[in-house]
């Protein structure tokens, strides 16, 4: 049996839901209940926060690069908690123009499939009974939409928060919790978003203020009471593994890997090698390395200067496969160029040179037809993912790994590359299409 589960989202960006999740998924697992956590959406930050909070693995969900079958077997993965919890990304309702996988891409569509009512995040700031007309539109706007409340967020007085609660109660709609107005509560941010959880100067602790902070402001039998949920069957496979033993970079320069992926890796037998490129490892004798992606361009002099780390992978690379994405991509290169201009050595394994000097902001789906067999799949193979990164490529003189469009269709120019045994993209892996 699957759990029950909310699905906390938001009218945008930059409400605090990402605050009450963690806050309430701590705070559940301080009453001893089995908590799992899910994202909607493409983001690899986010998850490992909910990670650290629930003291279990948060999986992505993604409507639009992944199949029905693929997110049912990922939600079987709760099937022993006692609640789910997932948080959405950017607004409730915001996803692509054109149908991936199974949908659009938005946290809506997730809730919908799921059954898990919303609990919609408002910032109250500038506005009182205003903020129930937002909240009415959210949930109106999907006639099928489970929506099981609001919590209030930055209220200002008493004052402010009756005003609030009249407008919601006028409505219709149920608060669940009001937040008064707090500066110290926000999670530290760099340009991909929320710096990576393992940077957290005080992790822990933070986490601790929210769930205490959630506890104090939020009706938390109430948010359990609304929880609830239909039956996905547990059906299919993950994504296969791309070799037997994989050599997988995890540091503070490595750590985007997505759950489902280590998951699904490891359920087919694949053994999963870490390493540190920043310590300056041995690549371990693997069938296959991956660099992920990550923040490289903020460590690129300790990179260049890993010697033992630069010269097993060289070796390693001479006879076989190695693969980089995004960052990891950066780090096969020639040279990368960080914010201030200063060029950094790389492995030199592909001729591609980056820079963050001339950054250029690249957000988006992304679905790759590869033009050879690499990683497991062969030639035609179609992968769908992401692309995330304010990198801009000055030199890229491979041959091109895969021809990659976006959402819509429309081709990009981040193609990837491939010399020899070695692979790099800027995109970032979801799944394999199946249509």
């Amino acid at each position: 049996m699957l759990p029950n589960g909310i699905l906390i989202s938001a009218p945008s960006s930059g409400t605090g839901k990402t605050t009450v999740m963690l806050g309430l998924l701590r705070a559940f697992s301080d009453m001893g209940l089995r908590v799992q956590p899910f994202k909607s959406g493409p983001d690899y930050i986010d998850p490992a926060f909910h990670h650290a909070a629930a003291r279990k693995a948060s999986f992505n969900l993604d409507s639009w690069g992944m199949d029905e079958a693929l997110m049912n077997t990922i939600v079987a993965e709760g099937e022993d908690a006692d609640i789910a919890i997932a948080e959405g990304s950017m607004g409730l309702y915001d996803g692509v123009a054109t149908k991936g996988a199974s949908g659009f891409g938005s946290s809506a569509e997730t809730a919908v499939r799921f059954g898990w009512p919303v609990i919609l995040v408002v910032d109250v700031s500038g506005q009182a009974q205003s903020a129930a007309a937002t909240a009415l539109g959210f949930m109106k706007y999907m006639p099928d939409l489970p929506f099981g409340g609001v919590i209030l967020n930055r209220v200002a007085s008493p004052r402010h928060e009756r005003l609030a609660r009249l407008g919601m109660e006028q409505a219709g709609i149920k608060v669940l919790g009001v937040l008064p107005r707090r500066g110290d509560l926000a999670l530290p941010e760099r340009h991909l978003g929320l710096i990576q959880a393992i940077e957290h100067p005080d992790l822990e602790q933070a986490i601790s203020n929210y769930a205490s902070f959630l506890s104090e402001h939020v009706d938390l039998d109430a948010i359990r009471a609304v929880a609830q949920g239909t039956n996905a069957p547990k059906v299919g496979r993950l994504v296969r593994p791309p070799a037997q033993r994989i050599a997988l970079a995890r540091d503070a320069a490595f750590s985007f890997t997505y759950p489902h992926l280590l998951k699904a890796w490891r359920s087919e037998g694949a053994e999963i090698l870490p390493f540190s490129p920043l310590n300056d490892d041995l690549v371990p004798d693997a069938d296959l390395v991956w660099l992920p992606g990550g923040y490289p361009e903020l460590h690129a002099g300790t990179l260049a200067g890993a010697n033992r780390f630069l010269t097993s992978l060289r070796e390693h690379a001479a006879t076989k496969p190695v693969h980089g994405e995004c960052g990891g991509y950066m780090a096969l290169g020639t040279t990368l160029i960080d914010k201030e201009g200063v060029a950094h050595k790389m492995a030199g394994l592909l001729g591609v040179v980056t820079s963050y000097e001339k950054r250029k902001f690249h957000l988006g789906y992304r679905q790759a037809v590869l033009q050879e067999a690499v990683l497991g799949y062969q030639r035609g193979s179609r992968l769908r993912g992401h692309e995330f990164h304010y990198s801009t490529i000055l030199e890229e003189p491979d041959a091109p790994l895969a021809q990659v469009t976006d959402a819509d269709g429309n081709l990009v120019s981040e193609t990837g590359s491939l010399r020899g045994h070695v692979s790099g993209t800027f995109f970032h892996m979801i799944s394999e299409a199946t249509e």
